[in-house]
C-alpha cells in the first residue's frame, strides 16, 4: 500500500472532507512516505455516516501512526509497568503481540466478525482469547495505536546502555501538582479512533495481550469533536471554548521533520541513539482546567488572557485565525494589542528562542471532583525531536509568566521515547530490543 502527500487515489475531495471532519483535511493527509497519520477510505462514494467507519490509517511505515495525523474523536492514554521477573525477552514478545494485534485491527477489509473459512476479516488474526467482539460491526474508524518507552523500562530490561539522553527526567515546574501514581511508566500506549467502541476494543485487546508481562499503571480517557460535526473542517476547541492548535508546526514547514522527528542514524545533539531514527519524544500531561473560575470571566477578559478572539480564533492583533500573531502591535490606547502575559505571546516560538512542539491533545471529563468542580481539562500530548529544545523551554516560560496558568493545574506527567514504525513482519521497538 502506498502513502502519498496528497489525497489517496480514488478519494474525492468531498469524501476527504467528510472523513477529516473537524480535524481538517490538510492534517489528514500528512506524513508522506513515512506512513504516519494518513487516513484512507475503502471506497470512493458519496459522503455518508459510514465513511467514518471505513477510514483507516496504515499501521506499518517508517514512522508510527498517531503522531502527525489529527487527533481522533476518542482517545485512551495508558501506561504499563512490567511485572516482576519480566525481562528483555518477555518485553520483546509483548511488543510483537501488540504490533500483530494492531496490524490486524487497523487493516481494512470485510466486516469484523468474518470467521475462518471465508474471506479474511480484520478480526480473524486475533487470538480468540483477545477478541471479545466489542467492535463486531464497525470498520477501522481511523484507529491508530502508538507505542513508547519510559525511562524506567531500560533499567528493568537490562538496556540502560541504550537509554536515550533525551529521556532525562523533566525538570520540576512551579505550577506542578503531580500525582506520581498517574505519571511516567515503563511502557506507554496511545489509542485513537473515531468510534468509541473501536477504541475500547483496541484497549481491551492490548490489556489482555499484556497479561503475565505488564500491568496497567494508569489510564486516561479523552475525546475530541466527532468528524462531520461542523459544517466544514476547522480547528477544534478545548473545554474553555477556545480554538486550540492554530499555531501548531505544519508538515509543510521546511524544518518540520527536524523539530518533530529523530533523523536517520539518530542524533548526537539530543542523545538519541540510532534505534530512535524516525521516532519522536512524547510529553504527556494531564492538565486540569479550573473551569468554574474561567467561566466567571467575561468573554473580553478571556480573550485577553489567551490573546485571541473566542469566536473565530483570530489574534487580537488583527486578521483571521491563520493570520500570524503581531506581538508588536499597539492599540489605539497605546497598550499592546496582545498583553504581555497573554498565552499566545508567552508560548510563541519567537518568545522561546524558536522552540516549538507538535501538540496533539484530547479533552477529558471525569465527573465532579471532591471540591465540587468539574474534573475536566486537557490530556496534553506534545511531540518533538528533543524535549530539551521543545517542551522544556516553553513550559519554563509559561510557568513564570502565562496569565492562563492560574486557571490550570498540571496533575500528571510523563516522557516517553516513541521509536519509528515497523515493516511487514516486524514489531515496534524491534531495533531496540533485538539490536
Amino acid at each position: 500500500m502506498r502513502t502519498e502527500d496528497a489525497a489517496p487515489a480514488g478519494l474525492s475531495r468531498r469524501r476527504l472532507l467528510g472523513t477529516a471532519g473537524a480535524a481538517g483535511a490538510a492534517g489528514l493527509v500528512v506524513g508522506g512516505g513515512a506512513g504516519a497519520g494518513v487516513a484512507r477510505a475503502a471506497r470512493d462514494e458519496p459522503v455518508a455516516l459510514s465513511t467514518v467507519g471505513s477510514a483507516y490509517v496504515p499501521f506499518e511505515g517508517a514512522r508510527q501512526a498517531g503522531i502527525v495525523g489529527p487527533a481522533q474523536a476518542v482517545g485512551h492514554l495508558v501506561a504499563f509497568d512490567l511485572v516482576p521477573g519480566a525481562d528483555r525477552k518477555a518485553a520483546a514478545a509483548l511488543l510483537r503481540r501488540w504490533s500483530d494485534a494492531v496490524r490486524t485491527m487497523t487493516r481494512p477489509g470485510t466486516q469484523p466478525g468474518t470467521r475462518s473459512g471465508t474471506s479474511p476479516g480484520r478480526r480473524d488474526a486475533l487470538p480468540s482469547s483477545y477478541d471479545d467482539q466489542i467492535a463486531y460491526d464497525a470498520g477501522p474508524s481511523s484507529l491508530t495505536v502508538t507505542f513508547g518507552f519510559g525511562r524506567t523500562f531500560f533499567g528493568r530490561t537490562g538496556l540502560t546502555g541504550r537509554l536515550p539522553g533525551a529521556l532525562a527526567p523533566l525538570p520540576d515546574f512551579a505550577g506542578d501538582a503531580l500525582d506520581p501514581k498517574r505519571s511516567n511508566g515503563d511502557l506507554w500506549v496511545q489509542i485513537g479512533a473515531d468510534d468509541a467502541l473501536v477504541a475500547f476494543h483496541a484497549l481491551r485487546v492490548l490489556q489482555k495481550a499484556a497479561r503475565d508481562t505488564a500491568g496497567v499503571r494508569w489510564q486516561m480517557n479523552g475525546f475530541n469533536r466527532t468528524p462531520g460535526a461542523t459544517a466544514h473542517p476547522m480547528t477544534g476547541r478545548n473545554l474553555m471554548g477556545q480554538i486550540d492548535g492554530t499555531n501548531n508546526p505544519k508538515p509543510t514547514d521546511a524544518d518540520f521533520d527536524q523539530r518533530i522527528f529523530v533523523p536517520a542514524g539518530g542524533s548526537a545533539d539530543s542523545g538519541s541513539p540510532a534505534w530512535m531514527a524516525g521516532g519522536s519524544y512524547a510529553v504527556v500531561r494531564r492538565i486540569r482546567m479550573l473551569l468554574d473560575s474561567w467561566d466567571h470571566l467575561s468573554v473580553a477578559r478571556q480573550e485577553k488572557v489567551i490573546g485571541r478572539r473566542k469566536s473565530d480564533g483570530a489574534p487580537l492583533s488583527g486578521g483571521t485565525e491563520t493570520t500570524p500573531v503581531d506581538l508588536a502591535k499597539v492599540g489605539a490606547d497605546g497598550a499592546l494589542a496582545i498583553a504581555g502575559d497573554a498565552h499566545v505571546r508567552v508560548a510563541a516560538p519567537a518568545s522561546n528562542g524558536g522552540a516549538a512542539m507538535l501538540r496533539r491533545a484530547f479533552s477529558y471529563h471525569d465527573g465532579i471532583g471532591t471540591d465540587g468542580t468539574p474534573d475536566a481539562g486537557l490530556l496534553f500530548v506534545a511531540w518533538q525531536a528533543d524535549p530539551l529544545k521543545g517542551f522544556v523551554p516553553v513550559q519554563r516560560k509559561l510557568d513564570g509568566g502565562d496569565g492562563l496558568s492560574r486557571f490550570l493545574r498540571h496533575e500528571a506527567s510523563g516522557l516517553f521515547a516513541v521509536p519509528g514504525g515497523c515493516g511487514p513482519g516486524e514489531y515496534v521497538g524491534q531495533r531496540l530490543l533485538e539490536g
